[in-house]
């Protein structure tokens, strides 16, 4: 008999194919890690706005109207889902994880070994069937249906990034489940052309790469660098994926957490050879948001740092972006568990439990391992008094509110 939960995965994965629900109230008739101490990674590209020439001049079409209407998209369907998809590992304890030991007998190494897998969120990749698959594909495309039958440039700024981002995330999603297994996605090519770079999205008639969704569309027009993390790329050492669907009443909340997540992680910021070492990532955005890369940069983690980094950034004076894991989010470390191995659970707590883990033969060792883990150090969290969990409010719309309420600029 299969688990509930991995029926409940699949049931998640079926219903994807729904298509979202857009509601419209009044509106107008008309519209139109590397650790070297050598490495001070920052790329040499021209600021933003110099760069327009290199974007496809045709995305100008969906530059935010200043006039938005009241339309509203229901992501339900993507929300039921990740809840089911992907586990959340909890905030970070800023130390990495212990090195994988190989499976008793053998000198196989399982699921995930990246010294960050306790941090960030991990997706259930080894049990999406063709037919999960397939209805990933199907709801990208439902999105895309969106653009076509409705002017996303003219919704409120809130409701059009929530689109960007779930957009973005459900085709990564359904990109990654289409190869996998592999170990990471910056592997991926589509018709020979990488993974972020490969334009198999298509908004009115228009090719459209990840990288497009990210930089020609929401960074060239959203200026709060927040926005950054609000996209997952499918590596552990990025942003992680959250388990609750982007709208346009909790985009600047979940934006907000997942901020503080990254930046207070070991993903995020290090102290290395008396240097801040950073994510690549901020590199890769500095051109959007970090031009002057040592006091911009500085400025936004302060906004989120939590008292370990805050420590961090007083004890240092130089930033190396020089961080980054490109291992898959996946609860599999990106390779299928070996079919004959028998599964074993540490005794000796109540999370050993291997039902209460969801650890089976099907699960695998590996993936076992990391589960039990996970326990362990939330367990250790909650008896220190530290948060595991964060909490959000949504925005409350309210008659008469203007459209671009509490809007992320």
């Amino acid at each position: 008999m299969m688990p509930n939960s991995l029926k409940m995965l699949l049931l998640a994965g079926c219903a994807l194919a729904a298509p979202p629900a857009v509601a419209e109230s009044a509106t107008p008739a008309t519209h139109a890690q590397t650790g070297r101490d050598d490495v001070h990674f920052v790329p040499a590209i021209a600021a933003a706005d110099a760069r327009t020439s290199l974007s496809d001049a045709r995305l100008a079409i969906f530059t935010p109207t200043t006039d938005p209407i009241r339309t509203t998209i229901d992501y339900d369907i993507w929300d039921y889902a990740l809840k089911r998809l992907v586990i959340s590992m909890g905030p970070s304890e800023r130390k990495g994880a212990v090195q994988a030991q190989p499976i008793t007998g053998t000198r196989l190494k399982q699921g995930p070994q990246s010294r960050y897998r306790l941090e960030g969120s991990m997706v259930m990749f080894h049990f999406f069937d063709q037919d999960v698959i397939a209805s990933f594909t199907e709801y990208r495309q439902d999105l895309e249906r969106v653009v076509e039958t409705h002017d996303i440039s003219a919704l409120p700024r809130n409701e059009q990034l929530a689109f960007w981002f779930n957009l973005h995330n459900v085709a990564m999603m359904e990109q990654i489940a289409r190869e996998w297994p592999v170990r990471e996605p910056k592997d991926i090519r589509i018709d020979g052309v990488p993974l972020d770079e490969a334009k198999f999205i298509t908004l009115r008639g228009i090719p459209v790469s990840l990288r497009d969704i990210r930089e020609n569309i929401v960074f060239r027009h959203w200026k709060d660098p927040k926005v950054i993390y609000g996209f997952w790329r499918g590596e552990i050492g990025m942003p992680h994926l959250q388990t609750n669907a982007f709208t346009g009443s909790n985009v600047a909340p979940l934006l907000d957490i997942a901020a503080t997540d990254f930046i207070n992680s070991l993903r995020g910021t290090q102290k290395i050879y008396g240097k801040l070492a950073v994510s690549e990532l901020y590199a890769e955005v500095a051109p959007f948001y970090f031009p002057d890369f040592e006091n911009d940069l500085r400025a936004h983690l302060a906004a989120y740092a939590e008292e370990p980094v805050v420590e961090l950034l007083a004890e240092t004076d130089r930033t190396v972006a020089t961080i980054r894991e490109h291992d898959i989010s996946d609860l599999h470390g990106g390779a299928r568990p070996a079919n004959y191995l028998f599964v074993d659970v540490t005794p000796g707590s109540a999370a050993a439990n291997p039902w209460q883990l969801g650890c089976t033969e099907k699960m695998g060792q590996g993936a076992c391992n990391l589960l039990y883990a996970r326990a362990l150090k939330l367990d250790r969290m909650v008896r220190r008094g530290k948060p595991v969990s964060r909490v959000f409010f949504s925005n409350i719309d309210l008659p008469g509110d203007p459209p671009n309420k509490n809007a992320v600029q």
